[in-house]
């Protein structure tokens, strides 16, 4: 019970999961070279006798006891922002454990179906939180084809879904993609991918289970490789949690670890119930990176001698802009706050989904900016090892130079960080999760236009247009 430490994660990791990745068997997660970085993070989350980050890090339960804040249910507009100030100092391993408060948020419409229900997601809320350890998001089906629900697919395991029922249990069989640390977890922790119906009683699921249960496999997948020179790799080489495709072969599930088995009619309330708090995480990580971005493409017309060019400075004042307008979306969240029955308050869901479809669908053209400055340099630039070559270091210094204000080798730190930011490992992740995590670009309209005011909205028109009465069409 209580806070742990980081010797206390790396041992607990050694329980025999199975682990799989670049088609190799990883017997001990904690040696791959592969996990060197994520696992490294992950541990560095409980270091908790560091004055600068514990108050931080932790809160104090309701029972009196300090836990980890990932665990803490939001109750005021403060206990908002110290979620975003743990986020900036926490590794994605932990951040994802928020699928476990997310749940515990809904327990009470869950027991309107199911008192039981309700009763595990508590029992293994308070068991995470009270022992430290981390949780995945795993929600993403297969899904095959896309156009059929999951009783119609050719494979019903396409979808998760239960196999049988027992009276201690269930037996589950599926696979859940994309599940971003899910090797260096405690607990696999299923949700519904979306909403089912009637008929789809098998596939309205939801359970969290020790990662080393027999019959789950994960296949890993990273965006970089292992021993990156940080120079070359600035980001990948101290960012690198590699995502699990997660097997699940006739996996038993114990009844007390049971949140859904067979209500549809509450497979939509648990998916739905992460979306918000996966969409403010993403918001949170745009603002950080869209300043970043501003601070990169600064410091590389600089050192180029171009940052006075008209050009340059209009690409500069849209990434400007584009910091500014996620800047302040993220800010109208959190000060425009809601609560629920239950008593949470959670983010504006309309600002926190306008800010995260504004900042997805305009990411790519702050990318173009940059590599319009930056120029094919950002790809050919010469590595570490190159500077390092007496046979090739001097003439390289040379022609690399630009003015005396500035060191070579600062300007090449600038454009492997461009690089590594937007043209490769870390970069090509980025590109795709900053469009997919919580959701695609639809989500974010669905969600924006299910919580606007259009009624408000079509109150106000229709008293500008002189118009009375109620007999109009809702757009």
């Amino acid at each position: 019970m209580g806070l742990k430490n980081p010797e206390w994660y790396r041992e607990s990791l050694r329980d025999g999961r199975k682990l799989y990745i670049a088609g190799e068997s990883i017997p001990d997660v904690t040696k791959s070279e592969w996990f060197t970085v994520a696992v490294k993070n992950a541990a560095e989350d409980y270091v908790y006798d560091d004055p600068a980050t514990r108050d931080i890090r932790t809160y104090v339960t309701e029972e009196g006891e300090l836990a980890h804040r990932v665990f803490k249910i939001p109750e005021s507009e403060d206990d908002l922002h110290k979620r975003i100030a743990m986020g900036e100092i926490t590794s994605i391993t932990t951040g994802v454990s928020a699928v476990l408060m997310a749940l515990y948020n809904i327990k009470d419409k869950v027991a309107k179906v199911n008192g039981q229900y309700a009763e595990n997601i508590e029992r293994v809320y308070k068991y995470c939180r009270d022992n430290d350890m981390r949780a995945d998001q795993c929600i993403t089906d297969a899904k095959g084809d896309r156009s059929r629900h999951p009783a119609q697919q050719d494979d019903p395991d396409l979808y998760m879904r239960i196999v049988d029922r027992q009276k201690d249990g269930i037996y589950v069989r599926g696979a859940k993609l994309h599940i971003t640390a899910a090797s260096l977890v405690h607990e696999q922790t299923v949700m519904p991918t979306k909403a089912m119906g009637p008929g789809e009683e098998d596939w309205s699921l939801s359970f969290s289970i020790p990662t080393n249960t027999p019959g789950i496999k994960i296949v890993n997948r990273a965006y970089a490789h292992p021993n990156l020179s940080e120079m070359d790799y600035p980001l990948s080489a101290n960012h690198n949690a590699p995502e699990g495709f997660v097997i699940f072969e006739d996996v038993f599930v114990p009844w007390d670890r049971v949140f859904l088995a067979g209500e549809p009619q509450l497979a939509g309330t648990l998916a739905q119930s992460l979306g918000l708090w996966e969409r403010i995480g993403g918001l949170i990580a745009m603002c950080n990176r869209s300043k970043l971005m501003v601070g990169a493409a600064q410091m590389l017309t600089k050192y180029n001698g171009i940052n006075k060019a008209g050009h340059i400075q209009e690409k500069i004042s849209d990434l400007v802009n584009y910091a500014e307008m996620l800047r302040m979306a993220l800010e109208s969240a959190i000060r425009n706050y809601k609560t629920t029955e239950t008593g949470m308050v959670y983010p504006d869901p309309v600002a926190t989904n306008v800010g995260k479809f504004y900042g997805a669908s305009n990411f790519h053209a702050m990318i173009r900016h940059l590599h319009d400055m930056s120029g094919g340099l950002v790809v050919t630039m010469p590595t570490e090892a190159d500077l390092a070559n007496e046979e090739i270091a001097k003439p390289l210094q040379k022609y690399l130079h630009t003015s005396n204000d500035h060191k070579v080798d600062d300007r090449v730190r600038m454009y492997n960080l461009i690089r590594d930011f937007s043209a490769d490992s870390y970069g090509g992740w980025e590109l795709v999760t900053t469009l997919a995590a919580g959701g695609g670009l639809a989500a974010q309209r669905i969600m924006t236009m299910r919580e606007y005011d259009l009624e408000g909205a079509e109150k106000v028109a229709l008293a500008a247009a002189g118009i009375t009465g109620n007999g109009h069409a809702r757009v």
